[in-house]
C-alpha cells in the first residue's frame, strides 16, 4: 500500500515537473525564433525536453517518450549546426509541446496516455532533420522512420555543440499539495479570528500575565499569517509566460506581426487571483491582436513600424495589483462605438448622445457589444469583454479601457492581492457594523456641526463636503442600508458630529458618512450565503472579535448605488449665458486667477464643470484643445482677463489635471480653464460697476476681498470672433 502511495506521489511530481519543463521549453523556443543563433536558449530548450523524455520511460509513458525524442532529435541537429531554426520547424516543435501536454493531461485524469497517437507529427519532425544515412530508430513507429536528406552545405560554419551537464541541479523548494495549502490558509484564518477575540478579552482584563501572553500570541499569529500567505503568492509571470505563445499563433492567424514586452513580471499576488485572471488576460490579449494592432501594411502606411507592440505591465498600488495590456495599434474610435451601440439597440439614442468619449469607450463591456463587422473564430459575438468584466468584478477587481485614435489602447485591471485575509476598518451605522477594506480608504475626516456652516453643502442637488478646496460628493451609509429614507434624514440623525470616510473607487473619490468607526483589524473574508449574493453592495462577510458577523461593503457598488463617484465632474444646471442684475439672487463660482487675484462667474452661464486629464490636451497652431464628447473643444484661460491681457491659450503645467468651465456655443463647446475652483456661493451681491472693463462686468466684495465678476457673454463673443 505504501509503495502504491509512493508511486502516486512520484507520478504527481513528474506531471508537475513536466508541465513546468514545457513552459520553459516554449519560452526558450519563442526566444529562438527571434535569435536562432542563441546557443544558451538552444541548450535550455534541449535540457527541458531531455528531462521529460528521460523520466517518461520510468512511468511507462511510451508515446510521450517517442514524441519528445523526436523533438529532442530536431534540437540535437540544430545544436550540431546541421539544422537552423525556421518558422516551419518552430511550428512543429510547438505542436510537439501541445501533444505532450495532451498526454500529460490524459495521464493525470486516467493514469493512461490516452487513445490518440502522434505518428504523423513524429514523421513530420523526422523529415525535418533526417540524417544523410537514415537508419531505423527504435524509438519511432515504422511510419515515422526518417528518409535521407542532403547533408548541410560544406561552406556553412558549424558552431561548437554546447555542453550539457548531466549533474543534477539550486533544490531549494519543495512541492506542496494545493489542497494542503488551502487547509493551512483556512486554519490560519480561524487562528486570526480567535486572536482577535482574545485581544478583546485581554483589553478588559487586569491580569498582566494574561495580557503579556495574549500580546505574544498576537505577534506569533501575525508572523505566521504573513508567511503562510506568502506560500500562496505567485509572480504574475506565471500567467504571462503562456501569453507569448498565444500572441505568436494568433498574430500568424491574423496575418500580423506582433512583439510582446513584459514589465513587472515579479509582481506577486494570491494563487486564487492568478487563477481567476488567467482567462480574462488571455481574452484581452486576443482582443488586442484582433481589434487593436493593424496589419504590417496598414502600420507602414500610417508611419508606424511594421511590427506591432503589445506590452504587459504589472505593479503594486495601494494594496492592489494594477495590470495593463497596452498595444500601439489603431486605438478606439468613440463615434464608431456610439454607432454600433445604436445599431444593436443596446442604449437609447438620447443617452448615447450625452456620453463623452471615455464613457463611450467603456461600452465595449456591454453584453452583446462588438465592433467586428462579421463573426469569426476569434471574435464578433459580443460576449468576450462582458465575461472579462464579470470575472474581474467577481473577485473584487475593476477593469476599464483607455484609448486614443491612432495611438493604441490600454486595458487596465485592478485586482486585490488576496481574497483570504485583508486589513479592514469596522464602521457603524445604528446598531449594525460593517467592514470596509482599507485598500479603498484614503483618509478619515471628522466634522463638527455637519448641518451648519462648513458642514454639508448641496451642489447640483448632490450633498458635498468642501475638503481642502475640493467638492467631495457624499454617500450616507444609513440611507444606503435602508435606515433613513433620504440623505437629509440621515444627516439629521447624526447630531453634532459626523465621520467621513474618504474612499477611492474606480479612480474616483467620494465620502461615505458613517455614525462612527469601531476598529481597525484584519478580517477573514467569508463568502456570502446564496440569499445575499444578489445584494451587490456586499462583497462578503466576516466574524468580528466579539463573535458577531459583519458584512463587508463593496465600495464600488456603494458609490454606484448612491450616484456618487461615477463621474469625474460635478454638473451644474444648464441655462442660457446671462448675467443676473445687481441685487438679485444668484449663484457664483469663485476661482483662483493667480497672482493674488480671485475671479467669479455666474453658474447660470456654465454648462458643466470638468476635471480633464492634462495628457488629453493637444496643441495645433498655437491653440490648445481637447476631444470632448463628439467634438474638439478649444481651451482658453480665464486668468488673463483678470489682468487685462485678453484671450490666451491654456498654458502648460505640471498638474495631472486641468479644471475647465464648459460653455455651450452654437459652433461647439468652449472650455475656459481656471487654476483652481475655490468655492460656490449663493446670495444677492452688490456689483460695483467702477471696476468694469473688457470681459469684466464689475466687482463684488466677498468678505473683505474684491472679486472680479467675469462677463461670460462678452468673453465668449470675443473668443468666437478670434478663434479660427
Amino acid at each position: 500500500m505504501n509503495a502504491a502511495n509512493d508511486m502516486d506521489d512520484a507520478l504527481v511530481e513528474f506531471l508537475a515537473e513536466s508541465e513546468e519543463n514545457l513552459d520553459g521549453f516554449e519560452e526558450a523556443l519563442l526566444g529562438l525564433e527571434r535569435a536562432p543563433d542563441d546557443t544558451a536558449l538552444l541548450t535550455a530548450a534541449f535540457r527541458y525536453i531531455h528531462s521529460i523524455k528521460g523520466t517518461a520511460g520510468f512511468f511507462s509513458c511510451g508515446r510521450l517518450q517517442a514524441l519528445t525524442h523526436a523533438g529532442e532529435s530536431v534540437l540535437s541537429r540544430m545544436r550540431d549546426g546541421e539544422l537552423r531554426m525556421s518558422q516551419v520547424i518552430a511550428g512543429q516543435l510547438f505542436a510537439m509541446s501541445d501533444g505532450a501536454r495532451q498526454i500529460l493531461a490524459a495521464v493525470r485524469a486516467t493514469r493512461d496516455e490516452g487513445k490518440r497517437d502522434f505518428d504523423d507529427l513524429i514523421a513530420q519532425l523526422a523529415r525535418s532533420f533526417a540524417p544523410a544515412a537514415a537508419e531505423p530508430d527504435p524509438m519511432w513507429p515504422a511510419s515515422a522512420q526518417p528518409a535521407p536528406v542532403a547533408p548541410a552545405a560544406a561552406s556553412a560554419p558549424v558552431p561548437p555543440a554546447p555542453e550539457i551537464s548531466d549533474e543534477p541541479e539550486e533544490p531549494t523548494t519543495v512541492r506542496v499539495d494545493v489542497h494542503l495549502l488551502d487547509t493551512l490558509i483556512s486554519l490560519v484564518g480561524e487562528l486570526v479570528l480567535t486572536r482577535n477575540q482574545l485581544l478583546q478579552v485581554s483589553g478588559r482584563s487586569s491580569d498582566p500575565a494574561f495580557q503579556s501572553t495574549t500580546q505574544r500570541l498576537n505577534h506569533i499569529t501575525s508572523d505566521l499569517q504573513e508567511r503562510i500567505m506568502k506560500t500562496r503568492m505567485q509572480p504574475i509571470r506565471n500567467v504571462w509566460n503562456r501569453l507569448p505563445r498565444v500572441v505568436r499563433d494568433l498574430s500568424a492567424q491574423c496575418g500580423k506581426q506582433v512583439r510582446v514586452e513584459m514589465v513587472g513580471g515579479d509582481t506577486e499576488l494570491d494563487k486564487t487571483i492568478v487563477e481567476a485572471i488567467r482567462d480574462p488576460l488571455t481574452h484581452m490579449v486576443r482582443n488586442a491582436i484582433d481589434h487593436g494592432i493593424e496589419t504590417a501594411e496598414a502600420r507602414v502606411a500610417s508611419g508606424k513600424p511594421a511590427e506591432g507592440r503589445l506590452t504587459l505591465r504589472a505593479s503594486h498600488e495601494n494594496g492592489r495589483v494594477i495590470m495593463d495590456i497596452a498595444d500601439d495599434g489603431a486605438g478606439i474610435d468613440p463615434e464608431k462605438i456610439r454607432r454600433k451601440a445604436l445599431e444593436r439597440g443596446l442604449l437609447p439614442a438620447e443617452q448615447l448622445q450625452r456620453m463623452n468619449a471615455h464613457e463611450l469607450i467603456q461600452l465595449i463591456f456591454l453584453p452583446g457589444f462588438s465592433t467586428a463587422d462579421k463573426v469569426s473564430s476569434i471574435s464578433g459575438r459580443g460576449v468576450g469583454m462582458d465575461v472579462v468584466k464579470h470575472n474581474i468584478e467577481r473577485i473584487g477587481g475593476q477593469v476599464e479601457v483607455l484609448g486614443t485614435i491612432g495611438a493604441g489602447t490600454t486595458l487596465r485591471m485592478k485586482v486585490p492581492l488576496t481574497l483570504a485575509i485583508v486589513s479592514a476598518l469596522v464602521v457603524q451605522t445604528g446598531d449594525e457594523r460593517y467592514a470596509i477594506p482599507q485598500a479603498n480608504l484614503l483618509e478619515l475626516v471628522g466634522v463638527n456641526d455637519p448641518g451648519g456652516p462648513g458642514g454639508v453643502e448641496v451642489f447640483s442637488e448632490v450633498p458635498v463636503y468642501r475638503l481642502r478646496g475640493t467638492l467631495l460628493p457624499l454617500a450616507f451609509l444609513a440611507k444606503e442600508m435602508g435606515r433613513a429614507a433620504t440623505w437629509q434624514e440621515a444627516l439629521a440623525e447624526l447630531g453634532d458630529a459626523m465621520t467621513i470616510l474618504v474612499l477611492k473607487s474606480d479612480g474616483r473619490e467620494f465620502g461615505l458618512v458613517v455614525d462612527g468607526v469601531c476598529d481597525s483589524t484584519e478580517i477573514v473574508v467569508k463568502p456570502l450565503a446564496k440569499a445575499l449574493k444578489s445584494l451587490a453592495v456586499f462583497a462578503g462577510a466576516t466574524i468580528l472579535g466579539d463573535g458577531r458577523v459583519a458584512l463587508i461593503l463593496d465600495v464600488l457598488n456603494i458609490a454606484r448605488r448612491a450616484g456618487v463617484g461615477s463621474e469625474r465632474r460635478m454638473m451644474a444646471r444648464v441655462a442660457p449665458p446671462v448675467l443676473v442684475p445687481d441685487g438679485e439672487q444668484q449663484r457664483l463660482l469663485l476661482f483662483d486667477a493667480g497672482h493674488g487675484r480671485q475671479g467669479a462667474v455666474s453658474l447660470a452661464g456654465v454648462d458643466r464643470l470638468e476635471s480633464l486629464d492634462r495628457g488629453r490636451v493637444h496643441e495645433a497652431g498655437g491653440q490648445r484643445m481637447v476631444r470632448y464628447r463628439d467634438a474638439v473643444m478649444p481651451l482658453y484661460e480665464l486668468s488673463p482677463w483678470m489682468h487685462d491681457v485678453g484671450v490666451a491659450p491654456a498654458p502648460g503645467s505640471d498638474d495631472a489635471s486641468i479644471h475647465v468651465l464648459v460653455c455651450a456655443r452654437a459652433g461647439g463647446p468652449v472650455g475656459l480653464v481656471v487654476t483652481r475652483i475655490v468655492d460656490v456661493i449663493e446670495g444677492s451681491f452688490k456689483i460695483h460697476e467702477g471696476a468694469r472693463r473688457r470681459g469684466i462686468a464689475g466687482a463684488v466684495v466677498l468678505g473683505e476681498r474684491v472679486t472680479d465678476l467675469v462677463d461670460l457673454e462678452q468673453v465668449l463673443a470675443h473668443i468666437t470672433e478670434v478663434r479660427p
